[in-house]
């Protein structure tokens, strides 16, 4: 008889030993953007992460070269369609400083009290979408409700849900509506008694608290090598907050109100856990706003334009403390009506860049918990 030879076909033990590449992404825009995430993982475990940014670059820096100053704030307010105020206030900032010109008192009060609504109702979104990525349905409703509240006021004031339009440079659009302040009052403290939703649904749950504790750990090292900003660099231990540390708009009189929010774990709940308690102390500073609004006498909220707006030339920096964390607005000028170059620097382009630090090593189930917890929005990372 002759001898036999035997193969083994199959993956078997060569599986261990081989990496396998999986893109995450990209996702249709509805589903709040279009990131792409390529890893390579060994079984489970993920050996390395790529963040693949781009998808949805849609030339906003270059159109601000071929739009005057008064055109620029439509593009601005579009990038981080969650915080369309805060975005507008950056630019106009930039431009005020470059002009040299003095907003009136009321204007500024009026501009901080609605940026504080404004994060209130991005923080709203993320913590009721971060709960539903990791399983929960239940809180998205919560804050949708809150959501909606919120958006009526603001809708009230300038006729958009989403890109209000409100600021010019100079100061806002127009003063509030007769019975407005009394109507925001009722809605901000309708929100604030229902806010511990958050804390008893979500923050007590086990399930919630097993998936995010200890997951995805930030260091203060990282924090500091990428630029990343806001709740997620102040969950990390890195206290910082430009309302406090370089206030701008009426936050040098809001101190004894304002409270920066931060954490010493880095991971995935402390995150969250500053996200909301910024959410309830910015109730706390649109009260303050609507105080002292109430002491103002009546008088203009802007200032008279030239037909033309040109701004001098020059170049000017201004940076604000946006929801997701810091932007800044890199204005230079020829002396034109339109920028000779508008630079954008959003927080969501450098917080995303965290993750080529934070998923090596963790498990593909756990990708999820941390890619939910550095709280973007894809746009603000194409602009």
């Amino acid at each position: 008889m002759s001898p036999t030879t035997e193969t083994t076909v199959g993956i078997g033990g060569a599986a261990e030993s081989t990496d396998m590449v999986l893109n995450i992404g990209p996702q249709h825009p509805s589903t709040h953007g279009v990131l792409r995430l390529r890893l390579v993982l060994d079984g489970e475990r993920i050996m390395h992460a790529e963040p693949v940014i781009g998808y949805m670059h849609r030339g906003a820096e270059k159109l601000f070269e071929a739009r005057d100053y008064r055109q620029i704030i439509m593009l601005a307010n579009r990038h981080d369609w969650l915080s369309a105020f805060s975005n507008e206030l950056g630019v106009v900032l930039a431009v005020e400083r470059m002009l040299g010109m003095e907003v009136p008192e009321r204007a500024v009060w009026m501009r901080t009290l609605l940026a504080e609504l404004n994060r209130v109702l991005n923080h709203l979104m993320f913590l009721g979408s971060y709960p539903l990525e990791l399983g929960g349905i239940t809180p998205v409703f919560y804050a949708f409700r809150e959501r909606e509240e919120l958006q009526n006021v603001m809708e009230e004031i300038s006729g958009g849900r989403m890109h209000y339009m409100f600021n010019r440079v100079g100061g806002l659009k127009e003063d509030l509506p007769a019975g407005w302040t009394s109507r925001a009052r009722e809605v901000i403290a309708d929100v604030r008694s229902r806010m511990d939703v958050f804390d008893d649904l979500v923050l007590g749950n086990e399930i919630f608290r097993g998936r995010t504790r200890d997951v995805g750990v930030l260091t203060p090292q990282t924090v500091h090598a990428y630029g990343v900003s806001g709740p997620i660099a102040r969950a990390s231990g890195v206290d910082f907050d430009l309302r406090r540390d370089e206030p701008y708009l009426a936050y040098g009189e809001l101190q004894d109100t304002l409270r920066v929010v931060t954490r010493e774990e880095g991971d995935c709940l402390a995150r969250f856990e500053c996200l909301l308690g910024q959410a309830h102390n910015s109730l706390d500073l649109a009260d303050a706003c609507l105080d002292r609004l109430a002491e103002l006498p009546p008088g203009p909220v802007n200032q008279r334009l030239p037909k033309v707006l040109k701004a001098p030339e020059g170049h000017t920096y201004a940076w604000t403390e946006n929801p997701l964390g810091i932007n800044g607005y890199y204005l230079v000028s020829k002396g034109e009506k339109t920028p000779y170059r508008l630079k954008l620097r959003s927080a969501s382009y450098n917080n995303i860049q965290a993750l080529v630090e934070l998923l090596p090593g963790t498990l593909v189930a756990d990708m999820v918990a941390i890619l939910g917890s550095l709280f973007f929005v894809v746009g603000d990372i194409d602009k």
